[in-house]
């Protein structure tokens, strides 16, 4: 199988690369810099020069495939919203080119977009939340409006994917933590966040864009919930902060943008993506690799 890569060469993409070529598919990866370029082909991809912000070159990608993988995703949160409209169209134009061919197209998103009640874990069955509460859920919007048109579109939603270098929205509480010189959590730190490691979410993949099943959500949850209070905890012995409670009021002077996620419960179940697709998580667990930290200058 062909499949078109966008975010190839990004952190998640990196890995979803090598786990197709490991399998014996081919990659047709997006990519816009010389440098990353380099250690794409090196990876054993085929090299499309391009970005997701032109939209009839990331169509033609995605016409030269068997099949789309979608990861790209500005993450500077400064300009979120208008970043998720953004998707919104990129999404669009990988549908309409791949429209009335039945080839598969993954889309990402993640696990705290499904509409789920308090204290239970969200799950492949619950529909997302509208962009107009949180706007990342244009992406499963767009998604949609692909299916419903007859594309082939699935979704794969993400929790905090991560390895000893990179952690989802863990890596920016860290700076956090060192500005203000304490690990901090709100309340009594019980909040969850579900977790997989880089090599299972890439595993993950690698199977759904095999099956290409339509209308199909999947989650890539390795662990159902970590509580901020022991990410605070591990993450405090590893850089030798202190850590402390906060009150919900005090969140967004201490978080910023980041308070709007760290005060949420946000639990979620793999158990329906795991028996269809046999996918069983080895890879360490969010603890572990928060342990192993592999520090960087602040």
């Amino acid at each position: 199988m062909r499949v078109f890569v966008t975010g190839a060469t990004g952190f998640i993409g990196s890995a979803v690369v090598a786990e197709l070529i490991g399998a014996g598919h081919q990659v047709l990866g997006l990519c816009r810099s010389d440098a990353k370029a380099a250690a794409l082909a090196a990876a054993g991809a085929e090299v499309f020069s391009g970005s997701v912000d032109d939209l009839d070159r990331i169509g033609q990608g995605a016409a030269q495939a068997d099949g789309v993988i979608h990861l790209a995703f500005n993450h500077d949160f400064s300009t979120f919203a208008a970043n998720c409209e953004d998707d919104r169209r990129v999404i669009a134009a990988l549908g309409a080119a791949l429209a009335g061919t039945g080839k598969p197209l993954i889309v990402t998103s993640g696990t705290g977009m499904a509409k789920t009640l308090p204290g239970q874990p969200a799950t492949e069955e619950q529909g997302a939340i509208s962009a107009e509460v949180i706007p990342r859920a244009a992406s499963e919007e767009a998604a949609n409006a692909v299916a419903e048109t007859g594309g082939n579109v699935s979704i794969m939603r993400l929790p905090q994917v991560h390895d000893p270098v990179r952690q989802g929205l863990v890596s920016y509480v860290i700076p956090v933590a060192r500005e203000k010189g304490v690990f901090a959590y709100v309340g009594s730190g019980t909040t969850r966040w579900p977790a997989a490691h880089i090599s299972d979410v890439a595993r993950l993949y690698r199977l759904a864009i095999e099956r290409a099943a339509p209308g199909a959500i999947y989650h890539a949850v390795a662990e159902e919930g970590v509580s901020a209070r022991d990410i605070c905890e591990t993450l405090g012995k590893r850089l030798n902060l202190p850590v402390r409670s906060i009150t919900a009021e005090e969140a967004p002077g201490h978080f910023g943008w980041l308070a709007m996620f760290v005060s949420h419960d946000m639990p979620a179940s793999s158990a329906i993506t795991r028996a269809v697709l046999g996918w069983a998580p080895t890879g360490p667990d969010l603890l572990t690799d928060l342990a192993r930290l592999q520090l960087s200058e602040p």
